[in-house]
């Protein structure tokens, strides 16, 4: 079926390339032939000098191109065909005068530009551009996209040209509403990226795509370097504010520490149910808020909404799990040890009543029974002689050791403020200094994370703080440090500043003020506050400088910048000027604490660099970089494996200061969360050549089992026990560590991130960081006299619960399936959130990576996430079954 002859001059040319086509031809099925010369004749129609003709022949070819339905895996046959006339296309349409049909043909060259166009050439958007203003959809998906590529190219160059773009925004703006109709919200968005105008996104999002939208926006704000992370969740705030989804938009206020959105999103819901769950979202989150009348009109549901945000109701709670789990018997630290499991040598050890060992008893035992209000060491009941056991337990510990163990007291009642301060008081009347200040901390613990409006811890420990005697001191400073974290007290920056100014205070008291004011004023940026840390440090004499607990004034300093980025470049450059013994340390402990929880990779190498140098034996300043390098990568799942395996290099080939520090940027690394691959280096790290590094391994082990009970970790801290049972330090920590690991019975985590990881509290980071930085120097902080550091780690502590309640917040149980967290972010349809579930009945225990879904759907849930507590408000459609 050659072409008609009568049409057109036949000439020998004409009969070659008819015989070079037959045998192209031969492999062809005839519906594949007959479409081939179809458009091979149109083609030539379309050089037509005619333009009825011509019109014709565009019209019908774009039919062709439209139609062709074929499988994404192929370039669709009219494309194909056309291949070897793009070029004839393109000349004719050069020589083509202005009209429609040149649009036309241009439309077509576009489309053609698709599979035929040289890379970076960009001739499908030029083409676009020059055709006519059709609907782009029509053309199908692979088309748009393309486009969209070519888009983001073109944006870039004439970025930097500076040349107009208002053509290519109109075309955004199909493409977006092109993508938006067609479930394709992810595409939409990176190209708005790319272009730069993600405020296009809100008039396009509805209420059919936002979630999707905003989830997608949400994640990817982990990825983006600043300014535009923040720019992003703006976004994703406005719309999730548009459509009424306030305990989202919350989220986002609280992680970009906005109040003023926080506010907002207060004043914008009226109603009140909601407002409870906002305040249930903002006492988690452990941030110091006052509502006004403009946030809640009412005075009765004002006082009651300030009542959650103070969290009063967190002991009740977390008591009501505990009686649900059936663990309300209190447990004595043998119950934890488990001796009679070891074989005979080491429990042998054990019978000797050393005040070591009395000490480490006394932490496993607050760790444990934490917030359960009794246990068998401290609280035994009053019938059994009023002066009972409970002091004879105080005095087994030597001096120092009896300012833990009354402190220990406030653990056990920890979150119960009434009964906890009636129960430490007799303490206050001691003629011991030791159990007057442990009896100061711990009403610091109590009070920690619930504020009150008649100030109790400010009460009573604000006298203390200029006594004579530094262990009292040191008491009501700590205790007022983890009573107001995060608060931002004004009267008590005053009361601290001034200590800090105090050039006579020893060096132990300034070290303590400086963690306190750091956790008071914890990413708060507060100059007056960096200012007093940086005179204290500049007053330091050379000798001073070289004690352990210097290290802590760096740390306070950092605290103030915690997670703000940018804002710590000012003291950064200040730090510069200190004497160089510490200068350095500062650098790092400032770096690291500015970028925590942020994921910024550029810094993350920045630490790396610094952990690779090979110094002199007397440097510091590399363990606070090996932490810093665990803070910063916290944040995402991606950045934290990547950190796992820098760590194990650093292992390998860092120094002895470097070692000790890695097994503690592990355990932040995966805290409260046993990753095997994590378990096994610290398990083979425990049983190490340098004590200092198999110390900081056997407390990251307790770190990465903290409040899971796992029973892998059990085994090896009890096989641990009996591997040093003659060591007393390294005994000493095993011990500790086995309290952690049952933290609460199970109950507690120490994870900072909470709301599906999205959330970080800062106050709890605080505490773990001034923790592990102790640990840089066991034997002189921890193993010394300042064992009581430990205690930071009630800042970390939450119950891992969701509990349910109605709307008068009362339990309500019902069934919900727990399982392992999937990522749905930019998948298709609905999938399933969670995998490998099981259905309890509230309340219910979640572990790392875990999420809850509500069974049935009786009830529907006020917060998105279901963690902590849930308000369920009754849904009005639900029929039994």
């Amino acid at each position: 079926m050659a072409p008609d002859p009568n049409r057109s001059g036949t000439s020998a040319a004409k009969d070659d390339a008819v015989a070079k086509k037959k045998v192209e031809n031969e492999d062809l099925s005839d519906e594949d032939l007959a479409l081939k010369q179809q458009l091979e004749l149109y083609v030539e129609r379309v050089q037509d000098p005619d333009q009825g003709l011509q019109k014709v022949a565009l019209e019908s070819m774009r039919q062709e191109i439209r139609t062709s339905t074929s499988s994404m895996t192929s370039v669709p046959k009219p494309l194909k065909f056309l291949r070897p006339h793009y070029g004839t296309l393109k000349a004719y349409y050069e020589t083509m005068g202005e009209s429609d049909l040149k649009k036309y043909l241009a439309d077509i060259l576009s489309v053609l530009a698709l599979t035929m166009s040289a890379e970076g050439e960009r001739e499908s958007l030029k083409y676009r551009l020059l055709g006519s203003e059709g609907d782009i959809g029509s053309w199908g998906h692979e088309y748009v996209r393309n486009l969209a590529g070519e888009i983001a190219q073109e944006y870039a160059k004439r970025q930097s040209e500076e040349a107009p773009i208002d053509d290519l925004m109109e075309l955004v703006q199909q493409i977006v509403a092109f993508h938006m109709k067609h479930n394709a919200e992810p595409e939409a968005v990176d190209l708005l990226m790319e272009v730069e105008d993600l405020d296009m996104l809100i008039e396009h999002v509805d209420k059919t795509n936002f979630k999707r939208t905003c989830l997608y926006l949400t994640s990817s704000a982990r990825y983006l370097p600043g300014p535009d992370d923040m720019l992003v969740l703006d976004i994703a705030y406005t719309i999730y504010k548009k459509f009424g989804e306030y305990p989202n938009a919350l989220q986002i206020a609280l992680f970009m520490d906005n109040l003023q959105y926080v506010r907002q999103v207060f004043t914008s819901c009226n109603d009140v149910l909601r407002k409870k769950q906002f305040c249930y979202m903002l006492a988690r989150h452990g941030i110091t808020f006052e509502l006004d009348e403009e946030m809640v009109a009412d005075d009765e549901d004002r006082e009651m909404l300030q009542e959650i945000i103070n969290n009063s109701k967190l002991t009740e709670g977390y008591l009501t799990l505990a009686r649900d789990i059936e663990v309300t018997e209190p447990k004595s630290p043998e119950d934890i040890y488990k001796a009679h499991l070891l074989d005979g040598r080491a429990s042998a050890g054990a019978s000797v009543d050393s005040a070591r060992q009395n000490l480490a008893a006394t932490f496993v035992n607050a760790f444990v029974n934490a917030g359960f209000g009794q246990d068998k060491l401290m609280t035994v009941s009053s019938d059994s002689s009023s002066s009972g056991s409970s002091g004879n337990w105080l005095f087994k510990n030597k001096e120092h050791g009896k300012t833990s163990a009354t402190a220990s007291l406030g653990m056990i009642l920890l979150w119960d403020v009434d009964s906890g301060l009636a129960q430490i008081d007799k303490y206050f009347h001691s003629n011991d200094n030791h159990v007057i200040a442990g009896a100061l901390l711990g009403v610091g613990i109590v009070n920690c994370g619930i504020k009150n409006d008649c100030d109790p811890a400010m009460a009573l420990l604000g006298d203390y703080t200029d006594k004579e005697d530094t262990s009292i001191r040191i008491g009501a400073i700590m205790g007022l440090g983890i009573a107001y974290a995060g608060s931002q007290n004004e009267q008590l920056r005053e009361k601290l500043t001034a200590i800090l100014n105090d050039t006579k205070a020893p060096l132990d008291v300034s070290a303590f003020t400086a963690i306190s004011l750091g956790l008071i004023f914890v990413g708060s940026c507060n100059e007056e506050v960096a200012q007093a840390i940086i005179f204290s440090l500049m007053d330091r004499s050379e000798s001073e400088l070289g004690e352990p607990l210097t290290r802590f004034l760096p740390l306070g300093l950092g605290l103030l910048y915690l997670g703000k980025q940018d804002s710590v470049e000012a003291t950064a450059e200040v730090s510069k000027t200190f004497n160089e013994k510490i200068r350095k340390y500062c650098d790092m402990t400032l770096l690291s604490c500015a970028y925590a929880g942020t994921g910024n990779v550029l810094k993350v190498q920045n630490l790396l660099g610094h952990c690779s140098q090979h110094l002199d034996k007397g440097e510091t300043h590399q363990g606070p970089a090996v932490l810093g390098i665990a803070m910063v990568a916290m944040a995402e799942e991606l950045g934290l494996e990547m950190a796992i395996r820098s760590l194990e290099h650093l292992l390998q080939y860092g120094e002895q200061n470097i070692r000790r520090a890695v097994p503690l940027a592990l355990g932040l690394l995966c805290i409260s969360n046993p990753k095997v691959n994590v378990m096994d280096t610290l398990s083979r790290l425990s049983h190490d050549t340098d004590s200092e590094v198999a110390m900081a391994a056997v407390i990251s082990l307790g770190l990465i089992g903290a409040g899971t009970n796992n029973a892998r970790i059990a085994g090896m801290l009890r096989n641990l026990s009996s591997y040093y049972y003659k060591d007393t330090s390294l005994l000493f920590c095993v011990r500790i560590a086995q309290g952690l690991v049952h933290l609460g019975k199970g109950l507690l985590t120490l994870n900072p991130y909470h709301s599906d990881r999205f959330l970080i509290s800062p106050t709890a980071l605080a505490g773990l960081i001034t923790m592990l930085h102790a640990c840089l120097d066991m034997k002189a902080i921890v193993l010394g006299k300042y064992h009581y550091v430990l205690y930071f780690l009630v800042l970390a502590m939450q119950p891992r619960m969701l509990l349910t309640v109605d709307e008068n917040l009362k339990p309500l149980s019902v069934p919900v399936r727990v399982g392992q967290a999937v990522d749905v972010v930019g998948q298709a349809g609905r999938p399933k959130t969670i995998t490998g579930f099981q259905t309890h009945s509230t309340p219910v225990l979640l572990a790392a990576g875990d999420r809850a879904e509500l069974a049935t759907e009786k009830y529907i849930p006020v917060s998105p996430i279901l963690e902590g507590f849930v308000i369920l408000k009754e849904n009005p459609d639900y029929r039994e079954e």
